[in-house]
């Protein structure tokens, strides 16, 4: 069963929020019977009409995708750049990614049209572990891979303790290749982590997100993720809140 407004949001009549409004307002009905209780839940075989319209009712998906170097992880931009959603075919549903990677950042990244497990996947109170691979200018020492596991002072806030490893160091060119592990977030972290202990990133790749990995996919490929992969996630979430 899932609460009705979350149902109307899904099948892209309106936002959850003015769905809500919609319901309040006696617009919506339920098997032709008029609900004004946001708390109302309904059924797979349920018909939802608003304003007299039936609705389509999406089926959950859930993407992995190998996002290439530059795109932007959204939906739509306004200068005409590649978005990650131009590399998914084949999919009716509205999906969105699931946070973001920056625009020259490689990886992996997840997209869906299921709001609830997005916000379980996306909030740091959660601990969804990530990944990434970093080539960092600098022949990074010992003292800032332990800054970088205590955490670090970011624009006034300070990161979780991390998970860093020293994975090589090239010597004529002066660069080293560290794997991070982080469970936050914010905009432009993992950069902005390097940046802090004096390292600053040349390239940067998302490998893992939990325990998902490329596996063969190629930079603009992906696949569905299976319904264990989905339920495993969940699980994950709700045991660290």
């Amino acid at each position: 069963m899932e609460r009705l407004q979350k149902v109307i949001a899904h099948a892209g009549i309106t936002s959850r929020r003015k769905a809500e409004q919609l319901i309040v307002d006696g617009r919506v009905k339920v098997n032709g019977e008029t609900i004004t209780e946001l708390g109302f839940k309904v059924l797979t075989h349920d018909k939802i009409e608003v304003d007299g319209v039936p609705i389509y009712r999406e089926e959950p998906r859930y993407i992995l995708l190998y996002k290439p170097k530059n795109s932007i992880s959204a939906v739509a931009d306004d200068k005409g750049r590649p978005v990650v959603t131009d590399f998914i075919h084949g999919i009716e549903e509205r999906i969105y990614p699931i946070g973001r990677l920056d625009f020259d950042t490689t990886g992996l990244l997840l997209l869906t049209n299921d709001g609830d497990f997005a916000q379980l996947m996306m909030h740091p109170r959660y601990e969804i572990p990530k990944t990434y691979i970093a080539k960092v200018e600098g022949l990074i020492e010992p003292t800032a891979l332990n800054k970088l596991r205590r955490g670090v002072s970011i624009e006034g806030n300070r990161t979780s303790p991390a998970k860093a490893k020293l994975i090589s160091q090239n010597q004529d060119q002066s660069t080293s290749i560290v794997q991070l592990t982080i469970a936050e977030g914010w905009n432009h972290q993992v950069k902005l982590m390097f940046e802090a202990v004096g390292y600053p990133v040349i390239k940067l790749k998302r490998e893992l997100f939990a325990f998902l990995d490329l596996g063969k996919l190629q930079p603009g490929e992906w696949r569905e993720l299976t319904a264990f992969e989905v339920d495993k996630l969940r699980k994950m979430a709700n045991e660290a809140k």
